[in-house]
Formats: C-alpha cells, structure tokens, sequence
C-alpha cells in the first residue's frame, strides 16, 4: 500500500488535502535532492545524540583518571527520580531521601578522606562523585540495619559510603557492622579509619565467605562477579540468611535478571532505578532493589 493510499484512508476529511500537499512536496524534494541527501540528513540527526559522548570518551581516554568504578555525578533528573525510587520502597517522602544525598555530600571527614585517599591512587582523578552510591547511602540510613554485607570492594569506595552511614546511625543509638567480601587481596586501599571502625572486609571468594556467614543479613549489596549465573548463586547462598525486613541491592541489575528472578521466586518485590551519569561518556548502570511487600508500610 502506498504512502499516499494510507494518507487518503487514514486521514480525517478535512486534513486530508495538508497531508497530500505534503507528500507531494516531500516526493519532489526527494526527486531533486535524492537519497544520498537524505541518509546525511539522518546520520548528522543520530550523531547530535551519540557525538557528544564520542567527544566525552576521546577526553577519557587521554586521562590519567579512573579505569572502572567511575567517580561522575548524577544528572538532577536521574537524581530527583532516585530519591523517589526510594522513596516509594520505603514509604518515606522524597524530600527526606534528597536530604540524606546531601547529608553524605556535605559529610567533610568523608568527603575529605575519600578525596585524598583517590588522590594518591589515582592522581589523574581531580574531583569524585559517589552516582548512584548515593542511594546505597539513603537506603542504609533509612533501614539503619544491624548488618550490612557487600560482595565486591575494589578501592572501598562503597565500603566508605555504608561505613559513613553506619557510623551516623550509631550516633542515633542505632549502631550496625559493615562486612566487605573481596576476591582480591589488597583491594579495598582507601578503606580506613574512621570507616573501618564499624567494618572489614574479608578477602576470599564471595559464595566461600557467605556461606561462613552466620547472618542475619539486613542490607545485601551484590557488586562482585558480573556473570548472571554467579550473581544468581550469591542470592541463592544468603536466602536463608536474610532477615524479615532484608534489602538487597543488585549493582547489575541494569544487564541482568538475576536479581528479578530471585525476587520473584522469594515472593520479593523488584524495581529497578536506572541511572544518568552526568558529563560522562558511560551510559550509566543502575540499582536493583529487592524488598519484602509492606515493607514500606512497616515504617
């Protein structure tokens, strides 16, 4: 069927000679022009989108910065719908979880340790941004749990953000200990005093390790392996360790399903967040959050 044969059955009455003229048009401008203009056209059209995140790689790459475990910001959009996500997990207002981004961006011993401590590691690094570790942070200090366990460290980036939140849930009377899992012996470099008063971490394979644990396990962050079946294995090994009120929060569940399955076959509820990385050529991951139904109404 012709373009011009939908126009004249699709079209109300009235409309139907504007789209005509239209088409006509069109047709003579392809006639005149050809496709080879048209197809330039489309590619400058797609290329004002990806271009710009070309140039931000080319930029990259010439640094001496972060290799992994990107250090950008958060756009204000993919904040405001972060806080929100929360939000509706917890059942608190949006503006409490915006509050809690703030309280750890403007928490100077942490922002002052992690600073130098990058520093020295990475000395192309000139400024650092958590992304979406801000939603870790919110989540412990909302849950104040007693346990929290991570699986995968790297630096001790993350480990510093749950440690910060753990250490001001203690001054709130709610104290609760942090256990990092890494493969690698010596990762976790930056991860010191005063976060580590409330922390360690256990070098060693993550299902080896969970299955030492002796639980219960509040808050879960699984950020080790990427592959979907080992992911997938280390739910499975904290299932029966997991309290009533457990968070888990999946740092692949941008490209896996691992952690909606799980969800799903544990009467879980699942919502994914998917982050926006501000000035930065990554495309950006996300959070995963699994949580028991009424968990926001036990609050």
């Amino acid at each position: 069927m012709s373009v011009k044969s939908i126009i004249e059955r699709s079209s109300p009455a009235w409309l139907r000679p504007h789209l005509g003229s239209l088409y006509l048009g069109l047709r003579r401008i392809d006639r005149q022009f050809g496709r080879p203009v048209d197809k330039r056209r489309r590619l400058k059209f797609a290329m004002a989108y990806v271009q710009p995140q070309v140039d931000l790689a080319k930029s990259w790459a010439l640094s001496d910065s972060e290799s992994s475990n990107f250090l950008y910001a958060l756009t204000p959009l993919s904040r405001l719908s972060l806080a929100h996500t929360i939000a509706t997990v917890f059942g608190v207002t949006p503006a409490l979880v915006r509050s809690l981004f703030e309280e750890i961006e403007n928490d100077e011993v942490f922002q002052k340790h992690v600073a130098q401590s990058l520093k020295a590691l990475l000395p192309g690094v000139s400024s650092f941004s958590i992304g979406r570790r801000l939603g870790w942070y919110a989540v412990a200090r909302i849950m104040k749990p007693a346990t929290i366990v991570e699986t995968g460290v790297d630096y001790g980036l993350g480990s510093c953000v749950l440690c910060a939140a753990l250490l001001r849930n203690a001054g709130e009377g709610s104290p609760g200990r942090y256990i990092g899992i890494e493969l690698r012996t010596g990762a976790g470099q930056i991860f010191t005093a005063p976060f580590n008063t409330v922390g360690e971490i256990r070098y060693g394979d993550s299902l080896e390790s969970l299955g030492k644990l002796a639980g219960p396990i509040d808050l879960f962050i699984n950020d080790s392996d990427h592959s979907m079946d080992y992911e997938a294995r280390e739910y499975e090994a904290i299932r029966a360790k997991l309290s009533d009120r457990s968070v888990i929060l999946g740092d692949n569940a941008h490209c896996s399903p691992s952690l909606a399955d799980f969800s799903e076959r544990s009467g879980r509820n699942f919502i994914f967040f998917k982050e926006e990385p501000a000035a930065h050529w990554y495309p950006g991951a996300g959070i995963g959050f699994s949580f028991h139904p009424g968990l926001s109404g036990n609050r």
